[in-house]
This record gives structure tokens, C-alpha cells and sequence, in this order.
């Protein structure tokens, strides 16, 4: 996957597993539905500039400074495995 198409890609095709959503909700300290939390993730991805989404190995990092939030995603599954602050 060409880095100029990470954002379309994760997009389209952005997945999660059952045990996500209780992590998420754990490392930002929420308490938000299934369906709010996918909403929430889109958005993130969305309103983030291309210029911060960073591959490093298998995953992509999606670093959205003003919600100070760092998405992980699977570069080949297109899988979400965390969402993390990133001040604190």
C-alpha cells in the first residue's frame, strides 16, 4: 500500500475485533457503545491530515494532535489495535 493511499485504504476498509472497543475505551478513559467508538475512530481518520499517518513496520500510526490521539492500525488487515493519548 503506497503512503499517499493509507487514508482512502483504512477508510474503505477500517475493521475492529470484540476485544478493541474495551481497550480503546481503557486507554482513553471512556465509556463509549461499539457504535460510538467506530464513529469516533472515523472521524479521527477523517479530520487527520495524510501527512500523519507514519508506517513503521506492520502498523500505521495515525497521530491526531488536536484530539491528542494516536490510532494504530494493521498496514495489512487494516485493523484497528489501539487508540492511546498522546500527551499523557
Amino acid at each position: 500500500m503506497n503512503k499517499i493511499n493509507y487514508k482512502k485504504e483504512i477508510l474503505e476498509n477500517i475493521c475492529y475485533t470484540d476485544l478493541v472497543y474495551g481497550r480503546i475505551n481503557k486507554k482513553l478513559n471512556l465509556a463509549l457503545s461499539k457504535d460510538q467508538i467506530e464513529k469516533m475512530i472515523l472521524t479521527i481518520i477523517k479530520e487527520t491530515d495524510e501527512i500523519e499517518f507514519h508506517k513503521k513496520g506492520k502498523n500505521i500510526y495515525i497521530n491526531n494532535m488536536d484530539r491528542n490521539i494516536r490510532l494504530t492500525i494493521n498496514s495489512f488487515t487494516n485493523r484497528i489495535i489501539t487508540a492511546a493519548k498522546i500527551n499523557g
